[in-house]
């Protein structure tokens, strides 16, 4: 059946695909992206030296995470560019665009010759691909989850939703598992010389799978009618004028979150490793086991929102935070049931928010600007605070005054508490 819009113009139909696959086609993206994300962070160590002169290994693995990091702050440049190209030429178009730029710089990295072999080329090729990366980085998170909300039924978005961030710690417990087997078959001088290559190249062949699926599934039906409707044409002066309490809500909601994910992913086995001298093995199996956990709540607390509303589930992960992760940090132990309990807090709280986040972001917005409304915001809280988070937590760490970056994350876990119980309940209301 063809959908009409106001103008009377007809929307020729799809061929139906299943909800299985429309929700694999918007979630695959996520896990290519953390996918990336990861092995870039964890092979570092491998391959800084393939793309800068070898006379000083510190120099050369310092320059390799400053363009990590330099791809990182392309985030907001993506949510915006992304968010109105998604808003403009429909979910299905920006969802095949980001799965393609991430792709195509995984394929970069892993084929570009070293520095040996092309001098300065090398790490101008590196640093492209990152910012390319990055530009998808910030509008895959936006078109993903516009594209999985516009698509679910109305009593179950929560549920479909959830599977954005399972799909994520799938893509990270993915490159962790290669990263484990690649260091356990090959040697050091092995992984340098081409292991290090070969998560980058599966990288790229997954994003040609994600790309197939993605451009075999139908436009969401609200994103289809917006494209025969009037673009905006000025979407971030449009948010700012006419959903300015929207567009804050985001940013409340990305300050604790942010730190919620950089904290118990990445940070604790850090921690303790470096500050309780834990074994490294003990610290990383906490870690893994609870990402685990993670992502197999997701789909259950996703549908738990969809029964008892999204606002319950919100303030009891930022009440948490703000009441217990203070003595949690602050009292682990380089045990591995001590720091498995850490983590275990820190992500089943914070799962809480993230099987729901896609669902509450897209119920703030009109289809004209819902991905431009979530990526510009968003994206731009997590370069400000993700970008600057490991480099603060590592000087901190390094003048033994961590506990003041605890207290950072107290003081955000009160803005982002606000900003939950001051929001509507959105649960099983058509969107906007």
């Amino acid at each position: 059946m063809n959908h009409v819009t106001q103008a009377g113009q007809a929307i020729p139909a799809e061929t139906p695909v299943s909800k299985a696959r429309m929700i694999a086609a918007g979630s695959i993206g996520n896990a290519v992206e953390w996918f990336d994300w990861t092995i870039y962070a964890a092979f570092a160590v491998f391959f800084s030296g393939q793309f800068f002169p070898k006379t000083d290994e510190t120099a050369s693995l310092l320059a390799t995470f400053a363009i990590f990091a330099v791809g990182f702050f392309m985030r907001p440049v993506g949510g915006w560019a992304l968010g109105i190209f998604s808003d403009r030429y429909g979910r299905k178009a920006a969802l095949a665009a980001t799965i393609l730029m991430m792709s195509g710089g995984s394929l970069v990295i892993g084929i570009t010759p070293t520095y040996e072999k092309i001098g300065l080329l090398a790490p101008l090729l590196l640093v492209a691909a990152r910012l390319v990366q990055g530009l998808s980085l910030g509008g895959e998170y936006a078109s993903a989850s516009t594209f999985l909300a516009e698509m679910a039924p109305r009593k179950r978005r929560g549920f479909y939703t959830s599977f954005a961030f399972f799909s994520s710690a799938a893509g990270i417990l993915i490159a962790s598992a290669i990263g484990w087997a690649l260091t356990t078959w090959l040697t050091p001088d092995q992984m340098k010389a081409f292991g290090w290559r070969i998560p980058f190249l599966l990288g790229a062949v997954g994003g040609v799978a994600g790309m197939w699926l993605r451009t075999s599934i139908p436009e969401t039906e609200a994103s289809a009618r917006q494209m025969h409707q009037q673009p905006v044409k000025q979407p971030l002066r449009t948010l700012l004028r006419d959903y300015p309490r929207e567009t804050l809500r985001i940013i409340g909601f990305s300050v604790l979150t942010t730190f919620a994910f950089y904290l118990f992913v990445a940070y604790v086995p850090t921690y303790a490793i470096r500050a309780l001298h834990a074994d490294s093995k003990t610290a990383f199996a906490a870690n893994t086991i609870g990402m685990i956990v993670f992502m197999l709540l997701h789909p259950i607390f996703g549908m738990l929102s969809d029964k008892i509303g999204r606002k319950p589930q919100l303030i009891v992960f930022a009440l948490g935070y703000l009441l217990l992760f203070y003595p949690m940090i602050t009292t682990m132990q380089p045990t591995f049931g001590s720091i498995l309990a850490v983590e275990l807090f820190g992500l089943v709280l914070y799962a809480l928010y993230t099987s729901i986040a896609p669902a509450i972001m897209s119920e703030q917005f009109p289809t004209s600007v819902r991905a431009v409304g979530i990526g510009a915001p968003y994206n731009l809280m997590v370069a400000l605070l993700g970008g600057t988070t490991p480099y603060l937590l590592t000087w901190l760490q390094s003048i033994g005054q961590e506990r003041w970056f605890f207290y950072y994350v107290l003081a955000g876990a009160v803005i982002t508490l606000v900003t939950f119980i001051r929001m509507p309940e959105t649960v099983g209301q058509e969107l906007k």
